[in-house]
């Protein structure tokens, strides 16, 4: 993953939903800040997060964060936490290790120099490159082929 012209972080990308205010979001920006380094490999204008409380402040709030990434699948963490910082913490933990989980699943394993060197995009165009071609060497012949 390249770094993007312009990163994402969680004070530019963050929307706060349902149980929370306006006033409530510098704070939790500041909870999610660690976030900012695993986004910072995403553009900003392709980088959504959206943190909700369902009952907020009451036994069974439910606080969900959600993340949409230009390109991948939606990604949805949940915590049950009583304590509200409690779950806001669980909530980012849990994104930052699915994120995380992504990038893995999606590099090349077992190969530093197929993540470090960019990949070709297209297939070759052989027409005109078949004169710079060396010809084979017929002493070079597997055993199989002869």
């Amino acid at each position: 993953m390249s770094a993007a012209a312009n990163p994402a972080t969680v004070a530019e990308c963050l929307r706060v939903g349902a149980g929370f205010s306006q006033g409530d979001r510098n704070w939790i920006a500041e909870q999610f800040a660690t976030l900012d380094a695993r986004l910072a490999g995403f553009h900003a204008d392709a980088t959504e997060l959206e943190v909700s409380v369902k009952d907020r402040e009451a036994r069974g709030q439910k606080v969900t964060l959600e993340c949409w990434i230009a390109g991948r699948q939606k990604i949805v963490t949940t915590s049950a936490e009583e304590d509200l910082h409690a779950a806001l913490n669980d909530v980012r933990d849990d994104l930052r290790r699915r994120l995380n989980d992504a990038k893995t699943r999606q590099e090349p394993r077992h190969n530093k120099h197929l993540r470090d060197i960019p990949q070709p995009q297209g297939e070759l165009d052989l027409t005109d490159d078949q004169e710079k071609l060396p010809a084979a060497d017929p002493s070079r012949a597997d055993a199989e082929t002869a």
